[in-house]
């Protein structure tokens, strides 16, 4: 049996965070029922690329182990529905602009009075408070957070990350807060609100990054590939291409130093320890990369891993895929011919499940409209 058989819940979220955070609860076995307009969350059609069928491939990214339930919430009809789904739920995930659930009659305070065991996530861009008509986009949260101003070479323009990285972590959040609210509900014998946004999500994401400045009061600036506390902890040049080397402490750069052929930077008071490497990084620059251009990365890469030191190619993402698979980690999970990345989660006594394929719209909505229009039972 899985972690979460016998969970329902109603996913009225769209597009990457709130779908992330319920397939999340899918892959660990809760029943997901995933509520659309008639037109389909947005992307099924952000095309391309598309699948060998012309299926989005964005839509399938975060939508595995669903059911598709279409429902047109400006009808009566279909708000009596999504009602309905709400009282026989554990869960329920939205995404709308705050105030956009109330005119449905999905509120968190009236679907708590009606249901109080309910667990009721919310997730927005910047709050229910003054940021509460805002929009919520990803790259937009990476601008106004200060995360693209730390993203990209130290003379170029700042970049966002190259994936949407704060929705990404915003799922995972709700998926955890979520988890906790379930558990705790064992003791307060009700459930409660789980609210996560987007620009407090950044924030703490950027971790080192925002101690730095409540610590300091100095804004962390674009560094490239470097890291601001240690080094070699970068990219470097070789004859034919880059190679990340993380030598995150003495004994490994001692390491690094032998394994390129020259035992005496470890002994150069300019490199003697962590703090005189950052101080002298451009001089240690150069130095590595004269015995680095030497050879091709492939050889690097093999060499310094032998010899412990972390380090490897700058792989493309079907570089990355293949590393997994060779490495027996099984990335891709395959159902009914749709290819999704695979959860990362292990749990060795109620794994995760592949169950269901990313659903066609509105693929399981007769059955479900049939459920919900019969007795409940209690």
């Amino acid at each position: 049996m899985s972690a979460l058989s016998g969970v329902i819940v109603a996913d009225f979220s769209r597009v990457l965070a709130g779908p992330l955070a319920a397939m999340t609860l899918g892959d660990l076995g809760a029943n997901v029922i995933k509520v659309e307009p008639p037109d389909g969350d947005e992307t099924r059609s952000w095309l391309p690329p598309v699948d060998a069928e012309g299926r989005s491939t964005y839509f399938q990214t975060a939508n595995r182990n669903k059911r598709s339930l279409t429902l047109d919430l400006k009808t009566e009809e279909d708000r009596k529905l999504a009602f309905e789904l709400v009282m026989r739920a554990d869960v329920l995930i939205e995404n709308f602009r705050p105030g956009t659930m109330a005119r449905f009659g999905l509120d968190w305070e009236s679907v708590h009075a009606a249901h109080p065991s309910l667990v009721y996530c919310s997730i927005t861009g910047f709050g229910e408070g003054p940021g509460a008509t805002m929009p919520g986009y990803d790259p937009l949260i990476q601008a106004l957070s200060g995360m693209m101003s730390i993203t990209g070479p130290p003379d170029g323009e700042a970049s966002k990350v190259g994936v949407a990285l704060v929705d990404v972590i915003a799922g995972l959040n709700a998926s955890t807060g979520i988890l906790a609210a379930l558990h705790d509900r064992k003791t307060l014998g009700s459930g409660q609100r789980v609210e996560i946004n987007l620009l407090s999500t950044a924030l703490a994401a950027l971790a080192n990054q925002s101690s730095t400045w409540l610590n300091t009061g100095e804004s962390p600036t674009r560094m490239g590939n470097v890291h601001p506390s240690i080094e070699p902890f970068s990219t470097f040049a070789t004859a034919t291409g880059p190679i990340m080397i993380c030598a995150g402490n003495d004994r490994q750069f001692r390491q690094l130093a032998v394994t390129i052929g020259a035992p005496g930077l470890a002994d150069d008071p300019r490199f003697g320890s962590n703090l005189d490497r950052v101080g002298n990084r451009d001089a240690l620059r150069e130095e590595l990369e004269r015995r680095l251009g030497l050879d091709s990365v492939e050889y690097w890469a093999e060499a310094l891993k032998d010899a412990g030191v972390p380090a490897g190619a700058v792989n493309d993402i079907g570089g990355g895929f293949a590393m997994a698979e060779s490495l027996g980690l099984v990335p891709v999970t395959e159902i009914d011919g749709a290819r999704t990345t695979s959860t990362p989660i292990r749990l060795s006594a109620s794994p995760p499940e592949k169950r269901l394929a990313p659903p066609a719209l509105d693929g399981h909505g007769d059955e479900i409209r049939a459920w919900l229009r019969a007795p409940r039972e209690d």
